[in-house]
């Protein structure tokens, strides 16, 4: 979906398919047909954006065979899809039974991060719209925070220097620009965004900026306008966002309170949960860890990392960080000119959701994604843009 922002600029909105897990190339076409466009067509667009999520092996395959590749861009033409950004931060996997901290490997001290993302801004080049010179791919903020040494920290810092420079290299030969978004998560070396600043500044900002995820930001009890003033002081771009919003348990102490976030306490994913302390945020790698002992302290709100949907809160006790999302997207294009141009809806966790609230087969979890865009598109239109055609 695209939308046209006051300052005459366009803004890109797509839905990130990392929802729909795929690591071949044949599930990736499936993809397209079976959960996409149907996803288009609920919405009554002609034309619908989508986070594409190339996982190693359907990446290595287009790469391989470049009519396949063309295929592809048949394939997303003919079903009325448009990619002008990738979700580069799982490698594989993302679809197993237990994913946990699998999600983080390989990092960016590994030349296996190095080479995939190479492929990913290769191939975006080539998926980009005929009318699209600016391609994004969100990417894991250089790794998950134990084990990370100086020595791994200059691995990553060399790597992500190589990439601009073949970033550089691709536009020369394309025309296209193609940027890369670290993505902040709670429990990597690159928690925060305030953590962000000293690693990119030393790398290559024209190319290497900053993927805002909205649930992550919010996790971390960031104020939105502060996070994003600091990157602007720094000179810190922002290739792209992720709207997402996580839990927030305001009263972690109260039974009925813990036994709802227990329900949200599942094997797939990581759900790192946070709390803001008068010392500083205090944390666990998982939400089950925090409900089962004294890791945080029950006096003052929770928010745990779980990607909940867009337009419908969990029911109380708990609550959504929406407003933070709202309070950042305001920032981001409210302005008179967009902090970022290209916007991504990240809800990944449908299937992890509790089973009273899972999608039952493919034509409700398209009907809730459809929500979740049409939440986003009102979002915008009420802050100015206008949608496109």
């Amino acid at each position: 979906m695209r939308f046209r922002h006051p300052d005459g600029s366009t803004v890109h909105l797509a839905y990130c398919t990392n929802v729909h897990p795929a690591e071949t190339l044949d599930g990736v076409l499936a993809q397209l047909r079976d959960h996409c466009e149907p996803v288009r067509r609920r919405l009554g667009r002609d034309r619908l954006g989508i986070g594409l999520w190339l996982a190693r092996d359907a990446a290595r395959a287009l790469v391989a065979d470049p009519a396949a590749l063309r295929g592809l861009r048949s394939e997303l033409d003919r079903r009325g899809l448009e990619v002008v950004t990738l979700n580069g931060f799982p490698y594989e996997g993302f679809g197993a039974e237990e994913v946990k901290y699998r999600v983080y490997k390989p990092d960016w001290a590994d030349p296996e991060r190095l080479t995939h993302t190479t492929d990913l801004a290769r191939l975006l080049s080539s998926l980009l719209p005929d009318d699209v010179t600016e391609g994004s791919i969100s990417t894991l903020p250089l790794a998950w925070r134990t084990g990370y040494d100086p020595e791994r920290a200059g691995l990553a810092h060399t790597a992500l220097r190589t990439l601009a420079e073949r970033l550089d290299a691709l536009e020369e030969l394309t025309g296209r620009s193609i940027r890369i978004g670290l993505e902040p998560e709670p429990g990597c070396t690159v928690e925060t965004t305030a953590d962000a600043i000293a690693p990119i500044g030393a790398i290559a900002r024209d190319r290497i900026g900053v993927c805002v995820d909205t649930c992550h930001l919010a996790t971390s009890f960031e104020d939105p306008s502060t996070a994003l003033d600091a990157l602007d002081a720094a000179g810190i771009t922002l290739p792209k966002v992720q709207l997402s919003a996580a839990l927030h348990a305001e009263q972690p102490n109260l039974a009925a309170v813990r036994e709802a976030l227990a329900a949200f306490d599942e094997p797939r994913f990581l759900h790192q949960t946070r709390a803001l302390t008068p010392t500083g945020l205090q944390g666990t790698d998982d939400l089950g860890e925090a409900l089962g002992g004294s890791a945080l302290p029950d006096d003052t709100p929770w928010r745990a990392h779980f990607h909940v949907p867009l337009h419908a809160d969990p029911a109380p006790p708990l609550t959504s960080t929406l407003p933070v999302l709202r309070d950042a997207l305001t920032r981001l294009v409210g302005g008179p000119t967009p902090r970022t141009r290209h916007l991504e809806v990240e809800t990944y966790t449908w299937q992890a959701l509790p089973s009273e609230l899972r999608p039952r087969g493919r034509t409700q979890l398209a009907d809730g994604i459809a929500a979740e865009l049409t939440l986003a598109r009102d979002l915008l239109v009420d802050l100015g843009l206008k949608e496109l055609p």
